[in-house]
């Protein structure tokens, strides 16, 4: 009887973990701190340099890149035509092309067929 108990207790408890695991919270990117600051033309030397070790140092954190705005579009911005910042609600203002501006997003890949850094998830600070 105390072996069904014992046994009961632990898948009880692995099923908790197990729960807790597969559904964390979202993420709020934007009360985040970010854990690199850097320039679109840092980044982008650095992933000319080393693509992998790059993607693998920055991949799924929280960064903030300076840079000169190249495009824009309701929920996109291009700085230096290389980093591609996504954003998740509407871009209220419109921002010139070579306007310096500062973007924290979440780091989520590195194109390297069209060369382009990818960030979600953004916000303009």
């Amino acid at each position: 009887m105390k072996k069904k108990i014992i046994v009961l207790l632990v898948f009880i408890v692995a099923a908790i973990l197990a729960y807790n695991y597969v559904f964390q919270s979202h993420r709020n990117i934007e009360t985040e701190k970010a854990e690199f600051t850097v320039t679109s033309i840092e980044i982008i030397n650095e992933f000319s340099i080393d693509p992998f070790k790059s993607e693998k140092k920055y991949l799924n954190k929280t960064i903030e890149i300076t840079g000169k705005v190249t495009e824009q579009s309701e929920k996109v911005v291009s700085l230096d035509n290389m980093v591609f910042c996504q954003f998740t609600n509407h871009i209220n203002t419109v921002l010139k092309n070579n306007t310096q501006i500062k973007v924290k997003g979440r780091f989520i890949g590195y194109d390297d067929l069209v060369e382009e850094i990818k960030l979600d998830q953004c916000i303009i600070n």
